[in-house]
């Protein structure tokens, strides 16, 4: 029994009966299980995923709608699920692509414990077989994405919410050069699936069945090449449209039709490789723009014709262009390696933007780790001004408000009001962040075995810790009781 939870079940029957309904059970989906139970009485789980629960209409029903309610309780009548739900609490989004739904890397997901047990969370479970890589997860329907090496191949790889590998599809060769491994996160769109392989190759997949859909290389199609670690873009969906920045001689950036892959729109070449960041997209007084970095430089294009808005120069050593960019406001703001942090105004006019520089400053020059923005102030990793430690920037002045220690060069997330950190060197914390310091609330270490540095950013999702590390998956559960 979990606690509080016949609460739920005895107030799901309150409701359905005011709504003329009778129903012998209720059936819960919670933290990738489905239970039972009666009023008061214990919760029973079913051994059974999406789809095999009897009442299938009401499970497919559920699936297109994943990730939007923490509990949906549905009517048993006759040993048979309804066909819709009769109550649902708690709404806690997905987490379908490179950092969460609105790509801003914090979750709106509360009830998560504040304080973690010594030696950390109750680890759920352990999934090996991703292969190599550096890829985080999306989330969503019941099931989890990621991508690795393979052997000679990059695959993208399914598993459901126990761990258990669902189905693995190749996308193209895989990256073996400096730091081999794949970089970039599967993005989810409703029932597709979309990866980018470092050596550009992009694939379209049926969610639930990986069955291939269409497929292109968008470095052999726009004549370009990789940068020097190969492409680490998570893919951005717009509406009907995917968008990817292959760089080189003809285009910094192109829209594909998310349905077959055909080109709708060509961005003009800005004679740059592409940078390794993931776009992000922007409406500001009525344009809609998506703003990147390439190698050399920040980008804004028109989201519905592929007009290029801006190039502003933005250099960094061995042009490790990474952070993907944060807008806020009408400002946007990079840090990247060694040339720093930057924050600039958007100014509009007649359908036609421009930039114009507001601050910069050494003090944060992130590497690849991440930067948030919360209650306006940013929090990252230095590497070279201040090596390794933690910064935190007036986001309206670009003043350093504390430069610590705290858990090392770290990855992040947000959820709950506090920060999930990662090291390089497999050190988890969970830390609370404000202009005043960090405060490590707990930590632990992850297993050992995972290839390399723990590059992979963290997810939560759903009462739920992700950690990568090379070929292996931990699931934590971080999940407070009611």
């Amino acid at each position: 029994m979990l606690a509080g939870e016949p609460t739920v079940f005895k107030e799901c029957l309150k409701i359905a009966a005011i709504r003329g309904k009778t129903a012998a059970q209720t059936v819960v989906f919670r933290g990738g299980h489905w239970y039972k139970g009666i009023s008061d009485g214990p919760w029973v789980e079913l051994k059974a995923r999406y789809g095999d629960v009897t009442g299938k209409g009401a499970i497919e029903m559920f699936v297109s709608r994943a990730g939007t309610q923490r509990y949906v309780v549905f009517l048993v009548i006759g040993g048979l699920i309804a066909g819709t739900p009769v109550w649902s609490v708690g709404l806690v989004p997905s987490w379908p692509q490179f950092h969460g739904p609105k790509r801003d890397n914090i979750s709106t997901e509360t009830g998560l414990l504040n304080v973690w047990p010594e030696g950390g969370p109750k680890l759920l479970w352990t999934a090996q077989g991703l292969g190599h890589g550096f890829s985080s997860l999306a989330v969503a329907g019941g099931m989890i994405y990621t991508a690795g090496n393979i052997e000679k191949d990059t695959v993208v790889t399914a598993l459901d919410l126990n761990g258990k590998t669902h189905w693995q599809v190749k996308n193209g060769p895989a990256w073996t050069r400096d730091y081999p491994g794949t970089r970039a996160t599967p993005t989810l769109d409703g029932d597709r699936l979309y990866h980018q392989s470092p050596l550009g190759q992009i694939v379209c997949l049926q969610a639930r069945t990986g069955k291939p859909i269409w497929q292109v290389n968008v470095l052999e199609r726009f004549g370009s090449e990789p940068p020097r670690w190969g492409l680490a873009e998570s893919l951005l969906i717009d509406g009907d449209r995917v968008i990817s920045c292959p760089g080189g001689p003809q285009t910094c950036m192109v829209a594909l039709d998310k349905r077959t892959g055909a080109v709708l729109w060509k961005a003009p070449s800005t004679r740059e490789l592409a940078g390794y960041a993931s776009a992000t997209l922007a409406e500001y007084q009525g344009v809609r723009m998506i703003i990147t970095l390439t190698a050399k430089a920040l980008i804004g294009v028109n989201a519905d014709t592929g007009d290029l808005l801006w190039h502003v120069e933005h250099e960094s050593y061995a042009d490790e262009n990474i952070l993907m960019p944060i807008y806020h406001d009408g400002h946007v703001f990079v840090s990247t390696l060694k040339t720093g942090s930057v924050k600039w105004k958007i100014n509009v006019q007649n359908d036609k933007a421009s930039l114009e520089e507001l601050w910069r400053t050494e003090e944060l020059d992130n590497h690849h780790g991440g930067v948030l923005l919360l209650d306006g102030h940013l929090y990252g990793t230095s590497t070279v001004r201040n090596r390794n430690l933690w910064v935190c920037l007036d986001w309206e002045t670009g003043e350093s408000r504390f430069v610590e220690e705290a858990v090392g060069k770290s990855s992040l997330t947000y959820a709950d009001g506090l920060l999930y950190t990662l090291s390089i060197d497999r050190l988890m914390g969970l830390v609370r962040a404000s202009p005043a310091g960090l405060e490590i609330v707990s930590s632990f270490t992850i297993p050992e075995g995972g290839e390399g540095k723990s590059w992979a950013h963290p997810v939560v999702s759903d009462g739920r810790l992700y950690v990568r590390h090379g070929q292996f998956l931990y699931a934590y559960d971080i999940a407070a009781d009611l």
